[in-house]
């Protein structure tokens, strides 16, 4: 990742630990990493800021189709349950009612 500030792409290019007295040279190399894992995280959180700031045109315009679309399915879905419903036959009231009293015991 390349920024435009130059502290912050010679960070990437150069152990600014390299070469440290009271440092062996794994620790340095461990520092180093942590300070590259800082500056991604610093660029990561400037490009969410910018991008929660700043909505994406091009995916507000993406998303109001795929509203539109997901609306207009939904109104197919909704009329072919509705169609699939009214083309069963209406059943007739069932004469198999047991008329016997409930005999299950209640507390």
């Amino acid at each position: 990742m390349s920024t435009s500030d130059p502290d912050t792409s010679d960070i990437f290019t150069s152990n600014p630990y390299d070469g440290h007295p009271a440092l062996s040279p794994l620790e340095g190399d461990v520092l180093w990493e942590y300070a590259k894992l800082s500056q991604h995280v610093k660029i990561l959180v400037a490009k969410t800021r910018k991008l929660g700031d700043e909505p994406d045109q091009n995916l507000l315009s993406q998303l109001r189709v795929l509203e539109t679309k997901m609306g207009l399915v939904l109104t197919l879905f909704k009329a072919s349950v509705w169609g699939v419903i009214n083309e069963q036959p209406v059943s007739e009231p069932s004469s198999t009612f047991d008329a016997t009293p409930d005999t299950t015991v209640q507390r």
